[in-house]
Order: structure tokens, then sequence, then C-alpha cells
């Protein structure tokens, strides 16, 4: 039996089957767990208990990429920063995977009020420390919370589900006049509100909306602007964050309220330079 560090040759090897499998079971297709190891085995001489150990931590990798991750494979934390590597390499060879997550939109949430809407974490509820410790040093160093916010499809998929479910809401209700005033701002007006819903509650208050989607899960980390935390801070009686995660497979999603640095953790990541 080997006992050796897994190479960056066999990582790769070992991310491509965890893929090819993640792939087949969010499409809903079958999929044989065994015969994916057998030719894992056979391409890098790894024992069958190594490379499922391996495909266990390459979920709890995978989660801190804020990514979905395999069922029956649940995510042991032990491993190298350089099985992380490997999937930042895998993702980057095949940018269009992500894409297609939300092509076409989850078309049975488009419609529904049934989105499960729970409780949002909190400071206190954390996992292990180990755990924590290995899925922020990933998100840190391959900056996940700005690649959620880049992906542009992500982020409309996310907006379009809760923009019909707020208007779904209200029909509910018999309020088709609120039902009809609710807007998609960002879309229509473009970024810069600092929302992205405008929404209204049964008596007519405004909600202000600002979604956050991930295909991770509830913990992923997110960026916030510096406009939507002053509009949050100004308008804290109207503002909601909407957090919609799992999104892949099984959206859900909380809400959280003003002020925000009573829910998460707050940390600059970026600064403006100037000359002068």
């Amino acid at each position: 039996m080997r006992l050796d560090d897994w190479s960056d040759t066999e990582n790769d090897a070992v991310v491509a089957s965890y893929f090819a499998m993640l792939s087949d079971e969010l499409a809903g297709q079958s999929y044989v767990k065994a015969s994916h190891n057998r030719l894992l085995q056979e391409q890098i001489g790894r024992t069958r208990g190594s490379i499922e150990f391996k495909y266990c931590n390459v979920s709890a990798a995978a989660k801190g990429f804020g990514l979905p991750i395999i069922k029956g494979y649940q995510p042991r934390f032990n491993f190298q920063m350089t099985l992380a590597e490997a999937i930042s390499r895998w993702l980057a060879k095949h940018p269009e995977w992500e894409t297609a997550l939300h092509n076409p939109l989850h078309s049975e949430f488009a419609e529904a009020t049934t989105l499960f809407v729970g409780v949002a974490p909190t400071l206190r509820n954390t996992p292990p420390p180990e755990e924590t410790e290995k899925l922020r040093a990933v998100a840190m160093r391959f900056d996940i919370a700005g690649r959620d916010e880049r992906n542009r499809k992500l982020g409309r998929a996310g907006e379009e589900v809760v923009f019909h479910r707020e208007r779904a809401q209200l029909k509910e209700l018999g309020l088709h006049d609120l039902a009809r005033r609710v807007r998609w701002t960002s879309q229509e007006d473009g970024d810069g509100a600092g929302y992205d819903i405008l929404s209204f509650l049964p008596d007519g208050g405004e909600r202000l909306i600002e979604v956050k989607t991930t295909n991770g899960w509830e913990r992923t980390p997110f960026h916030i602007s510096r406009n939507e935390l002053e509009v949050a801070n100004a308008r804290r009686d109207d503002w909601y964050l909407f957090r919609l995660y799992d999104f892949a497979r099984a959206p859900k999603a909380f809400e959280i309220r003003p002020p925000l640095e009573a829910h998460v953790a707050l940390t600059a990541t970026s600064f403006q330079a100037s000359f002068g």
C-alpha cells in the first residue's frame, strides 16, 4: 500500500473522476461509483480504499470552493492545498461547467412559493474549528466570494427566482396590484440601487431585496459592496439580504436584516488606489 503524498497528476486524475460523477448526479443520470474507482486504480495505481478516502477529501475542498458535492462522499477535511489547486485547474480548463449548471433556469422554482427559507446560520453555531479553518483557507486563496459575484449567469438566475417568488406570494394573498408593482431593479435600472428586487409587504411597505446566490453550502462567503452596505444601513427597516444556496441542486434560502455585523463578519478585501 502506497503511503506517499499524492502527486499533481494523481490529484488531477481524482478531481476529473469526481467531477465526472458529480456532473452525472446533477444531471439526474445514473452512474456507478465503483466503476470510476476501478478506472482510477488502473490509471494511478492507488488502492480502492485510498481513492474512496480521496473522493471525500475532494468533497471537502469543493465545499470550500462553494460548489455542490457528491452525495455519499461526506467531506473529510484532512486534505492538502495541492488538492484544492487541482480543483482550481479543473475549473479553469472547464469554464463552461459552472455556466451549464444554470441553463436552463430551474423552471420548477420560477413561479413557485415553495422555496424553503430557513433560519440564517449565526456566528455562534459554526462548524468545528479545523473544518472552518480549511474552508476559510480555500475560500480566501481562490476568492470564492469573488467567483460567485463574477458569475453573472448564477447571479441573474438567483435574482429571477426571487423576483418570481415575491410576485407569486403576493398573488396568493390576493394582492395582485402589489404583485404587478414588484420590480427587478437590477435588470430594469442596472446595478447601483443597493438592492436587486423591489417588492412589498402585505401592508404595502417596501421590501428592498439584495440577492446573493451560491452553489455552495449556506456558509459560503459572499461579497457585499460599499453601496449595498450604505443602503442597508440607511434603509434598515426595508432592506433584506436574501441568501440562496445549494442553488444547482435544490435551492434553499435564508434572509438576514441589518445590521449585517450581527450576522456575519465583514472583512475589507480591496482598496482604492489613487494618485496625488
